[in-house]
């Protein structure tokens, strides 16, 4: 059977080695910890992903390197570098495949639903690490050096999703009090289940003619914070939902005091305006619908899915 090496157990990395176990494939779940799911077919093993040499190593024979590694906003500048390094690395060395899973901080600020030929012009600085980070491993596609792709999608909602809104609006809503969102609760918005990315990062793991680009995972139609918090008030059966939009002055208050606050500060950008992602290409190319987003909140709070439902 095909190996995989999957680095990172948090949602993303979890689901995607969790989908290819399940269909037979071998996989080898890298992490610090040696946490992850537990599965016949995949393999948890304890390695620092900097480390170029041990890296290479786990990736002998493997198919495909798909990199979901997460980190901290703090942590972006300083640790994705050394993270992505060694993935080029290891990938030129073992001939895997190399699976980035990104985001849409590198385009910037845009207008209308955004493709994957938008130009990439980060306004941030997490935006820029990424925009380099992929440039640099499209570079060593292109040189023959390695053969890559990256899997980019919005905000996520699904098991174990962390975003503004799972972080300050769903909290409030699921205990019956006012959210205060950093951004514009009516503004249409893009939000992508963590199933999609992995049904996509195995969908062009297995397509050649997929490779050497980026792709957007099949996201269901946008849905504003203030509606998606209403759908979430109907899932869990609280009261109304009540969403006001922070004041700047708190949120900059905020981020005197906590470094998450003051991170976030630079992504704001994406909830003052639409923010709706095109992602026709991949559900045309692998024939993946998205999943409904009903059905992604469902399992963002832990609601199991019904038939009918």
């Amino acid at each position: 059977m095909p190996l995989h090496v999957v680095v990172g157990a948090g949602p993303v990395g979890s689901a995607t080695a969790t989908l290819l176990a399940e269909r037979g494939d071998d996989v080898r779940l890298l992490t610090r910890s040696g946490s992850g799911p537990e599965h016949p077919r995949i393999a948890r093993i304890r390695v620092d992903a900097t480390d170029t040499e041990a890296l290479t190593a786990q990736c002998a024979g493997a198919r495909a390197l798909h990199h979901c590694a997460g980190l901290a906003y703090t942590q972006w500048a300083t640790g994705f570098p050394p993270l992505i390094h060694a993935a080029i690395n290891a990938a030129a060395a073992s001939g895997a495949l190399l699976l980035t899973v990104g985001n849409l901080y590198g385009y910037g600020e845009f207008d209308g639903p955004v493709g994957e030929s938008h130009p990439l012009r980060p306004n941030s600085t997490k935006g820029q690490v990424r925009a380099d980070l992929w440039n640099e491993a499209l570079a060593a596609h292109r040189d023959g050096r390695i053969r890559t792709a990256e899997v980019r999608g919005s905000d996520y909602l699904g098991a174990g999703a962390n975003s503004a809104f799972t972080a300050v609006v769903l909290p409030a809503v699921t205990a019956g009090k006012t959210a205060l969102f950093p951004g514009d609760p009516d503004a249409p918005h893009s939000w992508t289940a963590i199933d999609d990315m992995a049904r996509t990062l195995a969908a062009v793991a297995d397509d050649e003619t997929a490779w050497g680009r980026a792709w957007h995972a099949p996201t269901a139609a946008p849905i504003s914070v203030r509606a998606l918090a209403d759908l979430t008030a109907n899932l869990t059966g609280t009261s109304p939902a009540r969403v006001r939009r922070m004041p700047s002055a708190m949120l900059w208050a905020a981020g005197l005091f906590n470094a998450d606050a003051r991170e976030i500060r630079e992504l704001r950008y994406q909830f003052d305006r639409p923010f709706v992602v095109d992602s026709t290409a991949a559900t045309e190319k692998f024939g993946i619908e998205p999943t409904p987003t009903r059905a992604a909140l469902q399992a963002t709070v832990g609601i199991r899915t019904t038939a009918g439902n």
